[in-house]
């Protein structure tokens, strides 16, 4: 195919794998208001048997998440992206009407484990971007994918709430429609990006488990210090989600309307970095010097959020945060560089189940360190730090990735493949 023809045909095959990520992180947002709610309803109207099967559910999730997205993107190495993208999808869309019809809390935490399998598709969708996309063009892709994960917790918490006023199940009926509307547009329009004679030869489960696959990234130069850059970065980031409700609200008595402003405010600003920002600041500092700018920015947006005397200063730390953005993609652009075309999957694999653990590990560690800051507030007067953590662990990132070389690897992989072949 010519460059005329392929070059359309990447930026469709781009433009749906952008659908997706945005329509499956909508469906997740669509559970974050109501999935609590539905918990305590079938626990009885208890908050703390809510509290405990909601930490449940998150555990379970990520752990999912660390054991099969290896699993998936050895597969989309093997057989292809397309068909593990959309088994995926509509895998997906029927665990949400199993959900929406659960009449009890282990039926739900089963419906748990089954999305925490699905979702897992995100590392053959990475692996499809990196098919698809030119060595230079990578990191601004995955902003693109960044900006939809952005967009989709702004408007799906919003949508999930509404529709949760109305009954608790009918965001699950919701979300499971917007899932098999994807996988019925992507069965009639995705086109393969991985041509047979790039794949692997045959599926090794020695490498399809978390471990084999978090072996790939002591197999080529420089991964090793990115894999540890992307865990330390997941992990810090994990305090948003873990602490950040409890703690502003415990902080600065913000109640649930403020909250869920400065939620929006974050996405906002995030989809602006992603979408706009990313592209320019890689052509001008690479990939690693997007990865330090965020880094940097990360660190400085903890410890003003640790430290903040008030809301208003607390706020403003969110415009230095937005620019953290800069370190996943940029470190995809370096990471993906240094595999070869058969590899991108289980590459994808292997940093979706650093985000599985960083999962599991994230809200143990940040909701006892918060727990244990308030009990002690009187002699310790630091109830912000879980975010002092969160902070430590993004210097030591910054510190690793000072420490990564700028010369080219020596394992590159091919310029983007066109999908159409």
């Amino acid at each position: 195919m010519s460059d005329t023809n392929a070059h359309p045909a990447r930026k469709a095959a781009l433009g749906f794998i952008f659908v997706t990520a945005l329509m499956d992180v909508l469906s997740l947002g669509l559970m974050i208001p109501v999935l609590p709610s539905l918990v305590k309803e079938m626990a009885g109207g208890h908050t703390d048997a809510a509290a405990q099967w909601t930490a449940a559910f998150g555990m379970v999730w990520g752990t999912m998440q660390f054991f099969c997205s290896p699993i998936l993107g050895m597969m989309s190495d093997r057989f292809g992206r397309r068909p593990v993208i959309l088994i995926s999808i509509f895998g997906l869309g029927i665990d949400y009407i199993f959900m929406a019809l659960a009449p009890t809390l282990w039926w739900l935490f089963v419906g748990r484990i089954i999305h925490g399998v699905t979702a897992a598709s995100f590392s053959a969708a990475g692996a499809y971007i990196a098919d698809v996309t030119p060595e230079k063009g990578r990191a601004k892709a995955f902003g693109l994918i960044g900006a939809a994960w952005s967009v989709g917790f702004i408007a799906g918490p919003a949508l999930g709430g509404l529709l949760g006023k109305i009954d608790l199940h009918l965001p699950f009926w919701v979300a499971a429609a917007m899932a098999l509307l994807n996988w019925l547009y992507g069965l009639l329009v995705l086109p393969e990006s991985l041509p047979p004679e790039k794949r692997i030869k045959r599926f090794d489960w020695s490498k399809a488990n978390p471990v084999g696959s978090l072996k790939l990234l002591g197999s080529h130069p420089d991964l090793p210090r990115l894999g540890v850059v992307s865990f330390l970065m997941q992990l810090a980031h994990n305090a948003y989600p873990s602490v950040f409700v409890l703690y502003t609200g415990y902080r600065y008595g913000w109640d649930t309307a403020q909250i869920g402003l400065l939620m929006m405010l974050s996405g906002v600003l995030g989809v602006i970095v992603q979408a706009l920002l990313i592209g320019p600041i890689v052509d001008r500092l690479k990939e690693r010097g997007a990865v330090i700018v965020g880094l940097v920015c990360f660190v400085v947006s903890f410890a003003v959020f640790a430290f903040a005397p008030n809301g208003w200063i607390f706020a403003s730390g969110l415009f230095v945060s937005a620019f953290a953005a800069l370190i996943q993609p940029g470190l995809m652009g370096m990471m993906t560089k240094r595999v070869g075309p058969s590899e991108q999957g289980q590459l994808q694999g292997a940093n979706s189940a650093i985000m599985g653990l960083t999962a599991i590990i994230g809200p143990a560690l940040y909701g006892l360190s918060l727990a244990f800051a308030v009990r002690h507030e009187q002699t310790l007067h630091l109830p912000g730090l879980p975010l002092v953590i969160a902070g430590l662990l993004a210097l030591g990132g910054l510190l690793v990735i000072l420490s990564t070389r700028r010369a080219r690897p020596l394992a590159v992989a091919e310029p983007g493949l066109d999908p159409a072949r």
